[in-house]
């Protein structure tokens, strides 16, 4: 009883670890809730809003609607997020394995600037766009209260699954096949 009640703490802490820095640096976002009803996170397979267009860590737009017609898995992280850092080598190991096949794998940073970006992609070998986080961005998919989280968007542009923390291989590989 008492080592359940220590683990449940443990999972408290180290969820807090994880939001609790993201919220410190988030600017709050007014919302009258009207907005949620429509948001694709909020339905189990929402419709993807890919008529965004982000800015990359090298300052050019990016219009997510260039990936209509693919398979996307667009992941939301930070580079100061243990559990983020920890799927990267498994996110370039997809991107490597499916680009050719009509998949593309895009990497959202939620609050770094771009010149931290373009230190730290390099030294994790990303090499997928990674892009850089927008109100809109946040409103489309969110609220976006912590990280990482990754949608996988189908040919059709419909959200077939929001993933909530880390994802595996075997998460990335059975989604993306699904959607082939």
């Amino acid at each position: 009883m008492k080592s359940r009640w220590i683990a449940a703490v443990a999972a408290a802490c180290a969820l807090g670890l994880l939001v609790v820095p993201w919220m410190l640096h988030r600017p709050a976002r007014a919302t009258n809730g009207s907005d949620l009803k429509s948001t694709p996170s909020n339905t189990p397979a929402g419709v993807a809003n890919l008529d965004l267009t982000l800015t990359d860590m090298n300052g050019n737009d990016v219009k997510l609607a260039d990936y209509k017609g693919k398979v996307v898995l667009l992941n939301v992280w930070a580079t100061w997020c243990g559990p983020c850092q920890a799927e990267i080598p498994e996110l370039v190991e997809a991107y490597n394995k499916y680009k050719d096949q009509g998949v593309v794998i895009v990497g959202v940073s939620l609050d770094d600037t771009a010149e931290t970006l373009r230190d730290y992609a390099p030294k994790k070998q990303m090499n997928y766009p990674v892009l850089l986080m927008r109100d809109e961005f946040d409103e489309a998919y969110g609220p976006i209260f912590g990280v990482p989280i990754s949608f996988f968007i189908g040919r059709d542009g419909k959200i077939s699954r929001k993933h909530y923390g880390p994802v595996t291989k075997e998460d990335i590989d059975r989604e993306i096949k699904a959607l082939l």
